[in-house]
């Protein structure tokens, strides 16, 4: 009996850390590729004759069409429901109700916009099993003590319950509602489309009732494909060949959904638009004379079929006016506009998914999938241009919209952010990670063709780096990088993929996929092999982004002459130029001398690659090195010729100053923690060892300053564009000035001809 009880406690014991866990990562998700676990399938709800008759929709001011503000229709009127007492429990109520597999978050305080008409519900006390909100405990419908200030909001997850069929419940309100569907494909009719990637043209199918369905075109218009081109990637649509379609649907007869679609054009999704008219049924036809909805897409640049070679010859690129920056993927950034010859961002006030959405598609994506605000993917650094931006949504270029000139006071706090539809291109299917604790990690293996045939193998680690590792990440839509390794003999992979496919791999960083990188053809060369040595990564849905601030530099630049006996400590971590081991102890060197302060203005800390117990002490300067080389200084004469270098060759890296309401974590003091918080900086002084330029040897002229942070790529980084700081230099002899600082990237390309001869681009440092 005791040997029971204790088998049983043992049991009770396992079972509650296989829990624990597996909560432990289950936050993170699963990549494409992973199973998905099982998913109820849809049964209609049985509701007693008595259970008030309401439907539910999402509205306010969304990013998303699966989050918003909570509205009821009950009694002919469309209502909204109180935060009082409001749980997660009834948001699961409310998605369920949608369609939506499950809640994901709640919101109180009107966060989407104050609704109107009444209050329906309030002090909803549910349970979260409930078939309707309906049958949540309350105060009864309409009794409510609330204002439209404290409207709740919920936010759905991505994905519809498989066979959830929209029931009708209330007669002559459809043209009113939202379209629910499980699904939504452009479907490839025509041969010459099947195999091209990304798919641009064929068949609008949604997927109702677990079935796959056509929709009829007898009230189709443009705006409906535009909007369908929109959500797939595509920022506009074209004619297509009516004639050749109709063939096909005579040949083979469609099966038509019930309704029809009735889009404005702005809406960033299908599930945004209304449902039309219930299509009548004739003669066992719900499309008489009509024929199945077909789109036919135009692609942006990037993901075009075909490089248009000869237009590429022909005619210059005008530079862009809109650009984004930090995000992890292609179509995701902060946004900037250009204005007077410099980058600028744009104030989060007012900012919503039709703004966005006209973004999205200037840069070449489809529709906006988030509006994002707050500097959720990092904040800008120089001026803020535009505030309360208040686009149609059908401009062509965000610069186009009606914004607030005079507002000002805007800080890059509330700096505006989109994540952008982009065409599926299938590069996640031809990679994986195998081996790891999560699905964030773990040896990286490619899908390659070899003798004929598509094999999965490993990539050689060989000069394996930073860069490489983020294109892993990006093409699994894991984020960013956060590890790049060289050894994954920890990691066991699939054993048949264990032979190296790919070799020779340098990427500048910005690729869609691994493919697209610098890498050897058949002939392969790894000289470690593949198994243990193989290329692995780490990935996060985060990075830091260090800027230095330009204007410090411009403010604090002066110059010293200093004896070489008080320079031992510099000589001893190669801070002067390589002759200065010639220099007898009573004579001067000559030092450009400036102050840097780093900025981490990404969305998370910037910490040292080494491990704590790598630091190396240095004892002259009485500090821990946690990175050998985190700063380059360089001199330039015009042409680009270097005639002097210097370096931080230890650093202490540590929070000097934090913006408002952000404390301090890392200090070099005492062995601390090194690194720098998001929303704090870094200050060297000008009066610190090495923070200089040795010009004892340079001629007076006029010259080009140069600093480059983090240079060998050692932490990963959301943006390394902005990790590099020119200025114009004059040196006469006596005195130096440095002006036109600025951060590379952040004025227009004709102001950047001014400074010729430099590193433009991340790779031609390496």
């Amino acid at each position: 009996m005791l040997a029971k009880q204790k088998l049983s406690y043992c049991v009770g014991i396992f079972l509650v850390v296989l829990r624990l866990a597996h909560a432990q990562y289950e936050y993170l998700g699963y990549p494409p590729g992973y199973p998905d676990p099982e998913q109820e399938q849809y049964t209609p709800p049985v509701l007693a004759s008595d259970t008030p008759r309401i439907q539910l929709r999402l509205a306010g001011q969304k990013r998303k069409h699966n989050e918003g503000r909570v509205e009821v229709y009950y009694n002919g009127t469309w209502g909204t429901v109180c935060d009082d007492d409001f749980t997660i429990h009834g948001a699961q109520v409310v998605c369920k109700e949608l369609g939506y597999q499950e809640a994901v978050s709640w919101v109180p305080s009107s966060k989407y916009g104050k609704g109107e008409g009444p209050i329906w519900f309030d002090n909803l006390q549910c349970t979260g099993k409930e078939r309707t909100l309906a049958l949540c405990p309350s105060n009864g419908i309409g009794v409510s003590d609330c204002k439209h200030t404290e409207d709740v909001g919920v936010v759905c997850s991505d994905r519809r319950i498989p066979g959830f069929k929209f029931v009708n419940t209330l007669p002559n309100h459809v043209e009113n509602l939202d379209i629910h569907v499980e699904d939504v494909r452009i479907r490839a009719i025509l041969s010459s489309y099947r195999k091209r990637i990304p798919m641009t043209e064929g068949y609008v199918e949604v997927k109702d009732g677990g079935k796959w369905k056509q929709i009829c075109n007898a009230e189709w218009n443009e705006f409906n494909s535009r909007v369908i081109c929109g959500m797939f990637g595509f920022p506009g649509e074209r004619k297509f060949n009516a004639r050749v379609y109709k063939m096909f649907a005579r040949r083979r007869k469609p099966t038509y959904w019930d309704f029809s679609v009735n889009c404005t054009g702005t809406e960033a999704h299908l599930s945004n638009c209304k449902l039309g008219q219930i299509l009548a049924i004739k003669s066992n036809e719900t499309c008489a004379g009509g024929m199945p909805v077909v789109v036919s897409c135009v692609p942006g640049r990037a993901f075009a079929p075909a490089p248009m070679t000869g237009y590429r010859k022909a005619f210059r690129q005008e530079q862009p006016l809109v650009r984004l920056r930090g995000g992890a993927i292609v179509g995701e950034g902060r946004v900037e506009v250009m204005k007077n010859g410099e980058w600028g961002t744009i104030c989060d006030d007012h900012w919503n998914l039709l703004s966005a959405t006209v973004v999205c598609r200037e840069l070449g994506f489809g529709s906006a999938k988030e509006a994002l605000s707050g500097g959720q993917l990092g904040q800008g650094m120089g001026p803020v241009h535009m505030n309360e931006v208040k686009c149609s949504g059908f401009e062509k270029s965000v610069t186009e919209c009606p914004f607030n000139k005079e507002a000002l006071g805007c800080s890059h706090e509330e700096d505006a952010a989109v994540r952008c539809n982009v065409p599926a291109m299938g590069f996640e299917q031809r990679l994986r990670l195998r081996g790891g604790r999560n699905p964030f990690e773990g040896r990286v293996e490619v899908l390659m063709e070899r003798n004929g045939s598509l094999v999965w193998g490993t990539v050689c680690s060989e000069g394996w780096g930073t860069m490489e590792a983020m294109v892993v990440c990006r093409q699994l839509g894991l984020g960013f990088a956060s590890s790049a390794f060289q050894e994954t003999w920890y990691w066991p992979g699939e054993v048949s993929a264990d032979g190296v496919v790919m070799s020779g791999v340098r990427c500048s960083g910005t690729e869609m996929s691994l493919s697209h990188c610098l890498h050897h053809g058949p002939h392969l060369s790894c000289p470690r092999g593949g198994g243990r040595n193989s290329a692995g990564v780490s990935c996060s849905e985060t990075a830091p982004d260090l800027v230095l601030n330009p204007q410090v530099v411009e403010q604090t630049t002066y110059m010293e002459d200093r004896p070489m006996f008080m320079l031992q400590c510099a000589y001893e971590e190669n801070c002067l130029a390589s002759n200065s081991d010639q220099t007898p102890a009573n004579s001067y060197r000559r030092l450009l001398r400036f102050s840097s302060q780093i900025h981490n203005n990404g969305q998370s800390d910037f910490k040292p690659k080494a491990a704590k117990h790598l630091w190396v002490w240095h004892d002259c300067h009485r500090h821990y090195h946690s990175m050998e080389v985190f700063t380059t200084y360089d001199l330039f004469s015009l042409n680009g010729t270097k005639v002097a270098e210097g370096h931080k060759a230890s650093f202490c890296l540590e929070d000097s100053e934090c913006d408002e309401g952000i404390e301090k974590k890392y200090e070099c003091a005492n062995f601390g923690e090194q690194g720098i918080t998001v929303g704090c900086w870094d200050t060297y002084r000008h009066d610190i060892d090495c923070q200089w330029v040795d010009i004892t040897d340079v001629k007076p002229g006029d010259y080009i300053f140069q600093i480059v942070i983090n240079p060998n790529y050692e932490v990963p980084e959301s943006d390394y564009t902005n990790n590099i700081t020119k200025c114009r230099c004059r040196y006469d002899g006596h005195r130096v000035w440095m002006y036109s600082c600025h951060n590379d990237g952040s004025l227009s390309s004709e102001t950047e001809m001014m400074f010729p001869g430099l590193l433009n681009n991340q790779v031609t440092h390496r």
